[in-house]
């Protein structure tokens, strides 16, 4: 259950959990500020310790706010598109033929038929896009199953408005944001062994922490690198 708690002008989300300590996040593109806490800690403890830490709230907002903006694509030759980290320029083929999307050098193809509308062919590339997911995902399950003694029954692809991924402990799956596929490789890595981490510890206690410097003591600048890349320009965060 979540129950929200205002310090000045902003309003956080307290979580009570079976933890030991409290953590507090604020998380990107907004500064969503979110406290776990103690189920034992009422919330003026909990308020006044968010008000300390007040200055440092306000520091990562402000840099979070000022993280750089993809513009809305019109899939246009010329314009912009990234996959797995690198910039390639789009180059628009109109034939009578099945739609695809092939990389060529620098360049993103984009084969679609005469006259098809920019909805449609936004609706290609993202299922394009889908797709480099799901062939990079199990390979990265094969190695890290073994490695961290733990197995995905299954793992979904899926445009998320709000996370990165997510996992379901009960159900040993994940799900992964098909934004991913625009990154650097290491980013959907630390993703997918985020979410795996999930399977062992459901929370982000001290334990889940200690996992993750465990299986990949550079999470956090796998995080942060992820979280100072440019953005799409729709709302959503991890």
């Amino acid at each position: 259950m979540v129950t929200q708690i205002e310090i000045g002008e902003i309003t956080a989300d307290v979580m009570l959990k079976d933890i030991k300590n409290i953590h507090l996040s604020v998380y990107p593109p907004t500064g969503r500020v979110r406290i776990s806490a103690p189920s034992r800690m009422n919330l003026e403890t909990i308020r006044v310790f968010a008000i300390s830490k007040l200055g440092w709230i306000k520091q990562q907002q402000k840099k979070l706010r000022e993280q750089e903006r993809e513009t809305p694509r019109e899939y246009l030759d010329r314009e912009s598109h990234y996959v797995w980290g690198k910039r390639y320029l789009l180059l628009i083929s109109e034939k009578d033929q099945a739609p695809s999307v092939e990389l060529k050098h620098s360049q993103m193809l984009l084969r679609v038929r005469p006259g098809t509308e920019e909805k449609k062919k936004q609706a290609i590339v993202e299922e394009w896009y889908r797709e480099q997911l799901k062939q990079a995902v199990p390979p990265l399950l094969v190695t890290w199953e073994p490695l961290m003694g733990v197995n995905v029954e299954r793992f979904f692809v899926q445009r998320m408005k709000t996370k990165w991924g997510s996992c379901n402990h009960n159900a040993r799956s994940i799900r992964l944001n098909t934004e991913l596929a625009k990154k650097p490789c290491e980013c959907l890595e630390y993703i997918v062994v985020h979410e795996m981490v999930h399977l062992l510890e459901p929370t982000h206690n001290d334990r889940f922490v200690a996992l993750m410097d465990q299986f990949i003591p550079k999470w956090r600048f796998y995080r942060d690198r992820l979280n100072q890349l440019p953005v799409s320009h729709e709302t959503w965060a991890y």
